[in-house]
């Protein structure tokens, strides 16, 4: 019978905590697995997937793959520990040419061999069928594993698919994340999903000064980071009065550096009013002017929660390098303005002292523009 193992990643360290953590990783397992047919088993320190239609095995691996708390996994054969049985599902598992060797774990101590001499009597079988092969102990091109179980079953697998790792959605409290159409805030949503946090976000729109296809690549990018946080909300707030006021109140060296503390602002209202308990932005110390060490201290200086930026030492090819890793690097980088371009000033102040940024935005009624803002929200379900 073909079998998929699934293989926890640093759950095994949680202690009394553990059944916490799996419980969580099972379900969200078993969310991305919704559509299809199978029976689901632990065993051990791993899961395992029985009885689903084969035609979907592709999907289905790569539905589990990137799930977050996962390690790894094996697509496997799963038979009864008869050493026939383990050799000929072994040889479906081997390779036709190159090195190779058979790795073999006796879980079951009853199994009258010890494990060197399976992985010795089956290397040979192997190699009987195979002329072309080579064994090599210690760099071998190709894995066989043999993992005889104490229930009286044996897997046979080869290949070790990489997972996401990381710790499930859901046990790491909520965020909030400031979702731009760019590079950045889909690869800071999805840093702080693999630590476990489920996520909502906030998007700012300027309509008419950005398009209706920039708010639709910002929901396109939402869809994508779904992927690994199983479920996304997006508050798209109406940020054109915002704009608007700062463009003709406040001096233009000062627009971005208003402009962000109204967004935390705003954030930090939603996440709590919707039991969040941290804002996460995609901000790069020294990317651009508003993520100086001086323009983050203003922007935070508004926020009475914690705010997370899982980039801040990231240099740019890294986070494209997980752009494209996970997915959104050709969305992110389609041609359609978010707000942060609208009314860019020429020189942007770069190290804003508080004192002189507060005095400036003293002329704003922020308390009214923050809430017409709450008042017009669209919320989108993705």
């Amino acid at each position: 019978m073909k079998v998929i193992i699934i293989r926890y990643s640093e759950i095994h360290l949680k202690g009394n905590n553990r059944d916490f953590f799996e419980s969580a990783l099972i379900s969200n397992i078993k969310s991305v697995l919704r559509e299809y047919s199978y029976e689901f088993t632990r065993s051990n320190a791993r899961y395992v997937i029985r009885n689903f239609d084969e035609m979907y095995l592709d999907d289905i691996v790569d539905a589990v793959k990137n799930v977050f708390g996962v390690h790894s996994l094996s697509v496997a054969e799963e038979v009864d520990s008869v050493y026939e049985l383990i050799s000929s599902a072994a040889l479906l598992y081997a390779p036709k040419t190159g090195r190779f060797k058979v790795s073999t774990n006796r879980a079951d101590k009853r199994f009258p061999m010890p494990s060197m001499k399976i992985s010795a009597e089956i290397g040979g079988d192997i190699l009987e069928k195979n002329p072309n092969l080579t064994v090599d102990l210690f760099n071998p091109d190709y894995v066989v594993n043999i993992d005889i179980r104490e229930n009286g079953k044996t897997f046979v697998y080869g290949e070790i698919i990489k997972a996401v790792n990381g710790m499930p959605v859901g046990t790491g409290g909520k965020g909030i994340v400031m979702l731009s159409g760019g590079i950045d805030s889909p690869v800071a949503a999805y840093m702080m999903a693999k630590r476990g946090m489920s996520l909502r976000a906030v998007h700012f729109h300027s309509f008419p000064y950005t398009s209706m296809q920039a708010r639709q690549k910002v929901l396109d990018l939402a869809k994508i980071v779904k992927k690994y946080t199983l479920r996304m909300t997006v508050d798209v707030v109406s940020f054109t009065e915002i704009q608007t006021a700062i463009h003709e109140n406040c001096p233009e060296e000062y627009m971005i550096t208003i402009m962000r503390r109204f967004m935390m602002r705003i954030a930090e209202r939603i996440a709590k009013n919707t039991g969040a308990g941290a804002v996460i932005t995609g901000e790069s110390l020294g990317q651009v002017a508003s993520q100086t060490l001086e323009s983050i201290t203003s922007t935070n200086s508004v926020a009475t929660i914690p705010v997370f930026r899982p980039l801040i030492g990231f240099d740019k090819d890294e986070i494209i390098e997980i752009s494209k890793n996970i997915g959104a690097f050709e969305t992110s980088i389609l041609p359609y303005e978010d707000c942060c371009t609208i009314f860019l000033p020429k020189r942007p102040v770069t190290k804003p002292r508080l004192s002189a940024v507060q005095k400036v935005e003293s002329v704003l009624d922020v308390d009214a523009l923050v809430e017409n803002a709450l008042s017009n929200i669209e919320t989108v379900v993705v």
